[in-house]
């Protein structure tokens, strides 16, 4: 999937899109990363959660021209991921 960020086209996977696009939908809600193995992978294994913190790292490098965004996907210790409101 392509995005646009201003000017800027930024190429994700349908998995970052998937998880970006979860994020963002709601803002200040902290999501576990089972749940999103489940949401957004569609299975559910403590073992596998690298997987999410994986992506979030590679999303974050590809927003990383426009810090802005990227520095807003913040890890919530003991439960997982959410998206600051700004």
């Amino acid at each position: 999937y392509v995005t646009r960020l201003g000017n800027r086209a930024i190429d994700l996977t349908p998995k970052e899109f998937a998880l970006l696009s979860l994020l963002v939908r709601h803002p200040g809600r902290g999501f576990s990363r089972a749940y999103l193995l489940d949401e957004i992978w569609g299975y559910e294994a403590a073992a596998y959660d690298r997987t999410v913190d994986t992506h979030i790292y590679r999303l974050r490098q590809k927003l990383g021209a426009e810090g802005r965004i990227a520095q807003r996907i913040v890890a919530v210790r003991g439960i997982g991921y959410k998206f600051e409101r700004g």
